[in-house]
């Protein structure tokens, strides 16, 4: 039983992978793009924001339209329509097809990483539901961070179909490790659509949407610019800036497998101590930061933070909506795509207003309002909800 429960999760884990290697992998190659298909890279970026903006308009409304159906069919399902999107990639003759391969994947994307999660904490016990998710959030890590270089690599060493050839190999070897090793999964006690949605009555459900779009907003409306802090205010050349993002993703890889047992053990805690380390480092890094190696050590820290950040986002969620967990993971989704969105465009007013060094305020006073919100939302609960979550 224990080592079917590994298996699925590794596959949950691989297939969030596949699906965000689909979705960030094709940053490191929009040059290539721009060029294959004779537009600009700023048009060429629609591939990016235009996933981005299905993902979040999807978020809180596919996983809630498939939460009924077996869940393996659904995973299946899904998997095969990013199989699709990506083997009419490889062949797409023109930009108009190409975008419309990426985004109708986007739109089922949060329905199999809703899905994925809840899969896996139901996988195991209610005390090692952290621990579970945790292991799959390693697959988002690497999803972000590795798929980006492997897909620049391929498309600069052989073509860019070779890239395209890779995001589909990956979702193909998914699709039938789920059809093969995953068994059949039919929602027992299924709630009504009206059930799920009413989560939206409570005052917690919309104060924890609130942290999650703060949190990530702290974490994205600096992460987002590291490459520019590295390169203008820390003088790093190319070699060392690639290092610094390949150490910075390794180090949110090990952030997850922490925060599985800090949340297991020390939720309460954790929740509340993350805007003050987040905060540390972002001072540190203002303070030193043309010194490259304070910047490196925080830099480390910093990626092993924002991977516990990323845990302690899903739990906020699930803590609070447990009655309706694929809608709940449907909506931390959604909110954390909100903050993504915000961080990035709030860090970049700081940039063109200040300085690239001043980026880091950006992501200060997001912690500061995140703060007062989880304070907050510590207070909404009782005695009882406190003492487990």
């Amino acid at each position: 039983m224990q080592n079917r429960n590994h298996l699925l999760i590794f596959i949950l884990s691989v297939g969030i992978f596949g699906i965000l290697n689909t979705e960030m992998g094709v940053i490191g190659i929009l040059p290539s793009i721009a060029e294959h298909y004779n537009v600009s890279i700023s048009r060429a970026g629609w591939l990016v924001s235009l996933f981005a903006i299905a993902v979040a308009v999807s978020g809180p409304t596919m996983p809630l339209l498939f939460s009924g159906i077996n869940r393996k069919k659904v995973m299946l399902l899904v998997l095969g329509v990013f199989v699709v999107g990506n083997v009419v990639s490889i062949f797409a003759s023109n930009f108009a097809v190409a975008l419309i391969a990426r985004v109708i994947p986007a739109f089922f994307h949060p329905v199999y990483c809703s899905l994925a999660l809840t899969v896996a904490a139901d996988s195991v016990s209610e005390e090692e539901a952290p621990k579970a998710v945790s292991k799959v959030f390693i697959g988002v890590s690497a999803g972000m961070v590795i798929g980006v270089p492997i897909a620049s690599f391929l498309a600069s060493a052989a073509s860019l179909e070779v890239a395209m050839i890779f995001f589909a190999v990956v979702n193909i070897l998914v699709f039938l490790a789920t059809l093969l090793f995953i068994p059949s999964m039919p929602v027992k006690g299924r709630q009504s659509y009206g059930a799920q949605l009413s989560v939206l009555k409570k005052a917690i459900t919309w104060v924890s949407i609130a942290a999650v779009i703060l949190l990530n907003s702290s974490v994205f409306g600096v992460y987002s610019y590291l490459a520019e802090y590295l390169k203008t205010v820390t003088n790093m050349s190319s070699n060392s800036i690639s290092f610094m993002l390949f150490m910075y993703g390794g180090a949110n890889i090990i952030g997850n497998v922490v925060a599985g047992r800090l949340l297991t053990n020390h939720a309460v805690r954790s929740v509340a101590a993350l805007p003050f380390v987040l905060g540390a480092v972002y001072i540190m890094l203002f303070f030193f930061g043309k010194l490259s190696v304070p910047v490196a050590v925080m830099t480390l820290i910093w990626g092993i933070v924002a991977g516990i950040g990323g845990n302690i986002n899903q739990y906020l969620m699930m803590s609070a909506a447990p009655e309706a967990p694929d809608f709940a993971n449907g909506l931390f989704l959604t909110s954390a795509n909100v903050g993504t969105t915000l961080g990035t465009a709030v860090g970049g007013l700081f940039i063109s207003a200040m300085g690239t060094q001043y980026v880091v305020i950006a992501g200060l006073l997001s912690l500061i309002l995140s703060t007062a919100v989880i304070l907050l939302r510590h207070y909404m609960l009782t005695p009882a909800q406190q003492s487990v979550s």
